[in-house]
């Protein structure tokens, strides 16, 4: 998805979605290609971070002499980050696309989004050269930062760019100007584990419902997971992803070994990340030790011509 042709793949093609009563049943093999990408789900964090990007679009749209508004999506491995992320860019790809069609016979689609990975240890010209390799464009070692932002600006205005993600920014060199001034330029979103209870609501408990909605497994019984939802949350830490993960391998396993249900003896023979497994057993001699990733917009120089506020995780 760094390149813009990936970018378009992605957020044009339907994500999975859930069997419905009047379609006809999926063979083997289509579940398990349907359980190993499976449904994203709605977090509060994704609620949020829509929210947010849709607001700071609105303030960045006319500002030209200042950094544009941005955000940075912090939180633990595993906490549904870069799903959030990748949700937020395809709805506004799609809601771009939808309000502004090209012209019959266009060659040239708009490209409202841009997506960045940031290569470990990335200098200020290295992800300048990044963002010139999404839209395609050469760039030579003989070339200066200041020349190659000047045609990441000439051209990502061109080609209508109005949101920015850059993704596992916590790899840019922090020593530098640029990555010194990320905190001092963005609003702070944490995209942290859910909580078994928020006052009378229990988020935690919701999410899995919505994923056992969402399985196909011919002899699974509904309500069966949510009943282990303090299980699940001290298996997973209330990390999105891990339970996701959980749940996913639990169902391939019950398509491959022909049970075709999901149970808690499934589950606990699923072996998970190493941090999820970790903090699983509190009680175990090995030393936990956690990750943060930080994302965020840096202040790319030059790159404020694009019309809207950079997002980034």
């Amino acid at each position: 998805m760094t390149t813009w042709q990936g970018w378009q793949h992605f957020a044009t093609t339907d994500p999975p979605a859930p069997p419905q009563p009047a379609d006809p049943p999926r063979s083997h093999e289509e579940r398990l290609a349907y359980h190993s990408a499976f449904v994203t789900v709605r977090t509060p964090a994704i609620n949020q971070l829509t929210t947010q990007v849709r607001t700071l679009m609105i303030l960045g749209r006319h500002q030209q002499t200042t950094a544009r508004p941005s955000l940075i999506v912090t939180g633990p491995a595993a906490a549904g980050k870069t799903t959030a992320l990748l949700n937020v860019g395809r709805t506004c790809h799609l809601a771009h696309t939808r309000k502004n069609p090209p012209p019959p016979g266009t060659a040239h689609p708009a490209v409202p989004v841009a997506y960045v990975l940031v290569p470990p240890g990335a200098t200020a010209k290295t992800l300048t050269t990044e963002f010139a390799r999404y839209l395609g464009f050469p760039t030579t070692t003989r070339m200066t930062q200041a020349q190659i932002t000047d045609a990441v600006c000439h051209t990502y205005n061109s080609a209508g760019v109005q949101l920015v993600l850059i993704d596992e920014i916590h790899r840019l060199n922090p020593r530098t100007t640029t990555g010194a001034q990320l905190a001092g330029r963005a609003t702070l979103i944490t995209c942290g584990p859910l909580p078994a209870r928020h006052g009378p609501t229990r988020p935690f408990t919701d999410v899995i419902t919505d994923l056992e909605n969402a399985l196909d497994l011919t002899s699974h019984r509904p309500g069966t997971l949510p009943r282990h939802a303090t299980y699940l949350h001290q298996r997973t830490a209330g990390r999105i992803g891990s339970l996701t993960r959980l749940i996913r391998q639990a169902a391939i396993t019950a398509i491959t070994d022909g049970t075709e249900k999901s149970t808690k003896q499934t589950l606990d023979a699923v072996r998970l990340d190493h941090l999820a497994e970790q903090q699983s057993r509190p009680h175990s001699n090995t030393t936990r030790r956690g990750a943060v990733q930080a994302t965020s917009l840096p202040p790319v120089p030059g790159l404020h011509g694009a019309q809207h506020p950079p997002l980034t995780r």
